[in-house]
């Protein structure tokens, strides 16, 4: 299972390098990594994608707060939490496949960044459902080159789940439509 772990540090060098080579001790592979600042000047916010038990993570976490700089670690992969990635999609297109995707572009809110007589480049956000379903759609097309950043979350103060509430008013939705 991937677990989602968000984890401040300080900001100094040398953090990084450290936690990558407890992962790498322990034989874990870090699927997605993204680094920043934080809300406080001197912190960074690392969110990284493990792959693993509930029991692994747990010793892993427990490790990672025995290293020097590590503030916080949460493991946020069953919190309600918002999620963002960016990717950047640069498309061949041609004179029939212009049109279709741009208007692509629309549907999902990508921005066009570029465009040439012989490419397209969209920037894509959103959650990793989103960022999925458009690679989806492009792949039908020559795709000439991809950048992703990796996943960013915050944990939602309202506590509400939107994945949840996704599931249950299109459940809701459907129920409504069935009733004569």
């Amino acid at each position: 299972m991937k677990h989602t772990l968000s984890v401040l540090v300080q900001d100094e060098s040398g953090v990084l390098s450290r936690i990558s080579g407890l992962f790498a001790r322990r034989g874990f592979n870090i699927d997605s990594l993204a680094v920043g600042p934080a809300e406080k000047q001197g912190i960074s916010r690392i969110t990284m994608i493990v792959r693993g038990d509930n029991r692994t993570i747990e010793q892993l976490i427990k490790q990672l707060y025995k290293l020097i700089n590590i503030l916080d670690v949460q493991n946020v992969t069953d919190l309600p939490c918002i999620e963002r990635e960016l990717i950047l999609f640069k498309v061949f297109i041609s004179h029939n496949s212009r049109s279709y995707l741009l208007e692509l572009s629309s549907i999902f809110r990508a921005k066009v960044v570029d465009i040439s007589f012989e490419s397209l480049t969209l920037e894509v956000t959103g959650d990793p459902g989103k960022i999925f379903a458009i690679q989806q759609l492009l792949s039908q097309y020559r795709i000439l080159q991809i950048a992703r950043t990796g996943k960013i979350a915050l944990v939602r103060e309202s506590n509400v789940n939107t994945e949840l509430l996704k599931k249950t008013l299109n459940y809701q939705d459907l129920s409504f439509c069935n009733k004569d």
